[in-house]
């Protein structure tokens, strides 16, 4: 049983089922290593029971200076500090004993757990532990995310398992693992997390809409981690979390520890793998907060069809007549600028479902673009940086820790993840009726598109399985430029099925409930960009 420090209520995993099978899953692991006449000196790590209280292994200083190589290559600017033992003991004696939390479960064997830690105590923790972590003039806490600045969409791969195989629409967006890559990922990572010497936990739901939400848990070595995810998953009542139990999905987050590129199915050093199957996902080689938030989303896509309801890739408001609107769009194209409007009710910036029953936001906070943000542009949003909010990759005034919006020397893809209460005009619970307005954001590279358009239900089909867009600068990694691309459904990142089965949902919606269309190009118009 590991102590918790931060939580607000006392709470023990349920772990009947998972744990059986988790153990299932752990053994042919073992088997292929044994097979392969090798041992995992992390995997030594995970099983010893004293692991917190002892020092590492003793090894040659070739195992520590590859060791050293492959942290220092995945974690830029990033490090923790140890606990002093004395000090340490100091405070968990002014814990509650009766607050206590089983993670066991999953293989973590770290005695020391934030577990949905108030506010104050993640900043405590970036602050005092954290390279590149300090507070804005406005209260905010800026974070740097490491080298990678951007989601790695080439990196992510979706586990071809027998109970969603025949789902999956496979290609260069959904990139098949098999199951035994998958758990030397997982391994690898509870691994590294068993290494660490303190660890959070966030437990959060994915959707508004009580009958269709998802129990999201995320385990993760950053405070920063803990509260991108605190702001961006609905936060539980005192009630829900007494009775929160077994999540739904868990994601491991041990981005401050590279892939193995010889892993059969790596590309590279970073890795986001899906395995629905085991309702997990896991991050290896990236600290860029986005792509839980993205995972998450990706969960949304693949689960929500399944239950005869349509996920959007979407930004949503509401206006005073209760009329609704959404936004389609890829990331950076406009969805959180115009959903932001002072004179409508903001439901969501980003994620949306379409029911029977209306729209729901599957978010708990927005996560806007920073870049030459003003209070004058857009005052909804420059105001909701502030104490709780999380800044990312910003440059500052070293002096008055004023932030500099327009400065994109550590990246175009400067970031901000707020509470969805942080904006004042935030309908919460954060849902809507059907709406009457489906507008399409398409950023237009080449400038051939005209600003606004009216369209019928056949071109509304045509532009949302075509999704012609651009990338826009820093969203992915390599992005330094508008380029022109072409994104099913304004969301093939984050796809699971063929993109007709959602056009085809998105067609019933319309029909039944009568919604008017529009393309608006927030591109360039008369010309090419450049």
């Amino acid at each position: 049983m590991a102590r918790v420090v931060g939580s607000s209520t006392a709470d023990t995993y349920e772990r009947r089922h998972r744990q059986a099978t988790r153990k299932v899953h752990a053994s042919p692991l073992e088997e292929y290593m044994a097979q392969q006449g090798r041992s995992s000196t992390l995997m030594s790590f995970a099983t010893s029971p004293k692991l917190s209280a002892q020092p590492l292994p003793v090894h040659g200083a070739g195992f520590h200076d590859s060791l050293s190589r492959a942290l220092s290559s995945s974690t830029a600017g990033h490090h923790s500090t140890p606990i002093d033992n004395d000090h340490d003991h100091k405070k968990f004696h002014l814990e509650s004993d009766v607050d206590k939390f089983d993670i066991e479960g999953y293989g973590i064997n770290i005695h020391r757990i934030f577990r949905n830690a108030a506010v104050p105590i993640l900043y405590e923790q970036a602050l005092a532990r954290e390279a590149g972590s300090t507070l804005t003039s406005t209260g905010a806490l800026m974070t740097r995310s490491g080298a990678k600045t951007g989601r790695c969409p080439k990196d992510k791969r979706v586990v071809d398992e027998e109970t969603t195989s025949g789902d999956v629409w496979w290609g260069p967006v959904n990139m098949k693992l098999d199951d035994l890559s998958f758990m030397i990922n997982r391994e690898r990572a509870v691994d590294y997390l068993n290494t660490r010497d303190q660890l959070y936990v966030v437990d959060g739901f994915a959707g508004w809409d009580t009958e269709y939400r998802l129990k999201i848990r995320v385990i993760c070595e950053r405070a920063y981690h803990a509260l991108f995810m605190r702001n961006m998953l609905i936060k539980p009542t005192a009630e829900e979390l007494a009775s929160f139990g077994d999540p739904d999905y868990v994601i491991y987050n041990a981005g401050g520890f590279p892939a193995n590129r010889y892993t059969k199915g790596m590309s590279s050093s970073s890795s986001v793998s899906i395995h629905f199957g085991r309702q997990e996902m896991v991050i290896l080689g990236t600290q860029y907060a986005g792509e839980m938030k993205k995972g998450v989303l990706t969960l949304m896509m693949y689960l929500m069809p399944k239950r005869g309801v349509l996920p959007l890739h979407s930004s949503a408001n509401e206006g005073k007549d209760g009329d609704v609107t959404l936004f389609f769009g890829l990331s950076g194209t406009g969805k959180t600028t115009l959903s932001a409007d002072p004179n409508r009710q903001l439901i969501g910036d980003d994620e949306h479902v379409w029911t029977e029953k209306g729209v729901f936001n599957i978010e708990g906070g927005c996560y806007a673009k920073c870049i030459n943000l003003t209070r004058e542009k857009e005052p909804e949003i420059f105001d909701a940086i502030r104490f709780g909010s999380v800044l990312e990759n910003v440059v500052f005034d070293e002096n008055t820790r004023e932030v500099n919006y327009d400065d994109v020397s550590i990246t175009e893809n400067t970031r901000c993840a707020y509470p969805l209460e942080f904006i004042n005009n935030a309908k919460i619970p954060a849902l809507g009726v059907h709406p009457r307005n489906i507008i399409m954001l398409t950023c237009d590279a080449f400038g051939v598109l005209p600003p606004v358009s009216r369209l019928t239900y056949d071109q509304v089909m045509y532009h949302f399985i075509s999704g012609y867009t651009s990338k826009t600068p820093g969203t992915e990694v390599g992005i330094v430029e508008p380029t022109a691309t072409f994104s099913s459904c304004y969301a093939q990142p984050f796809i699971v099925w063929h993109p007709t089965k959602y056009a085809e949902m998105l067609a019933e919606k319309l029909s039944k409930h009568g919604s008017t269309a529009w393309l608006i190009n927030t591109g360039w118009v008369g010309g090419k960009f450049g």
